[in-house]
């Protein structure tokens, strides 16, 4: 009686794993949002499988319906529409029930356009903040936009296409002129990464379906991580302080990142890539 967590295709019908087909071919019972769009999925895969609409509409109620069906002893995949179920998508409510109710709650990994547009952004991945959608009141969304200026990590946001180009003039007031990145069509036909700042990002009226926005770090934030090579070595700084004070690694680390302005985990990745290159 599992509910399997089954990631889809964001676009492109071939980005799914193998693991989610055959989970697609022996569950009893598949909850979608969409029936229409999880049929064409299934159509081109030849998986005929009932199912079973589940969105954020019906969410509460389905969730009751589902869970007895669970008890009851059948095996069920939620998916949604594309990507990733939960990410900006219904699926909440019935994955605390079953946890609640001892049910068996399993991801199938795969697609997340999140996860898609930062690694091929070119905006610093080391840290993000996932966002999803911001409100669609323009007041609310600037409120938002205001409680995120403080993050010194590159935000990830969802957005529809008749929003978009208000949503980049409330950033570029609110956050300042950053680098930015807008990803649509990923992984379809017409696929498209624009990269360049706030202040030059203009979306063609003719835009469809939604949008990811990414938008760097503040300024600031980037120029307190230079590049290792145009510093001394955290390794050998390291090694002198441990050496003159009879500091372990850990401390005399956590003393050099706080003297460069930076974080104790970046200046570990710093020290080790060094030592990386050294050997």
């Amino acid at each position: 009686m599992p509910l399997y967590i089954v990631a889809t295709p964001i676009g492109n019908l071939e980005d799914i794993t193998l693991r989610a087909l055959r989970v697609l071919r022996e569950v009893d019972l598949i909850a979608c949002e969409d029936t229409r769009r999880t049929r064409k999925l299934l159509s081109h895969y030849q998986i005929s499988k009932p199912m079973l609409s589940y969105h954020e509409h019906n969410e509460r109620d389905r969730t009751v319906e589902l869970i007895n069906k669970l008890e009851g002893g059948l095996n069920i995949a939620l998916v949604s529409d594309a990507g990733t179920p939960l990410v900006s998508d219904p699926g909440f409510h019935i994955v605390r029930e079953a946890i609640d109710k001892q049910i068996p709650v399993i991801p199938v990994p795969g697609p997340s356009a999140a996860i898609t547009a930062i690694s091929a952004s070119g905006l610093p991945s080391g840290e993000f903040t996932f966002i999803g959608f911001l409100p669609s009141r323009a007041s609310a969304r600037r409120a938002r936009l205001k409680e995120l200026s403080s993050l010194e990590t590159t935000l990830v946001l969802y957005e529809a296409p008749h929003r978009i180009q208000e949503t980049i003039k409330d950033a570029l007031e609110i956050l300042g002129d950053r680098e930015c990145v807008l990803a649509r069509e990923i992984t379809k036909l017409h696929e498209e990464f624009l990269r360049c700042r706030l202040s030059e990002m203009k979306v063609r009226e003719s835009v469809r379906g939604e949008v990811v926005l990414l938008i760097s770090p503040p300024l600031q934030t980037q120029d307190r991580q230079p590049a290792h090579d145009t510093l001394p070595s955290i390794s050998k700084d390291v090694e002198k302080l441990m050496q003159a004070d009879g500091l372990d690694q850990k401390t005399a680390l956590k003393r050099i990142a706080r003297e460069r302005g930076i974080k104790k985990s970046d200046a570990y990745r710093l020290m080790i890539a060094e030592r990386d290159h050294r050997t």
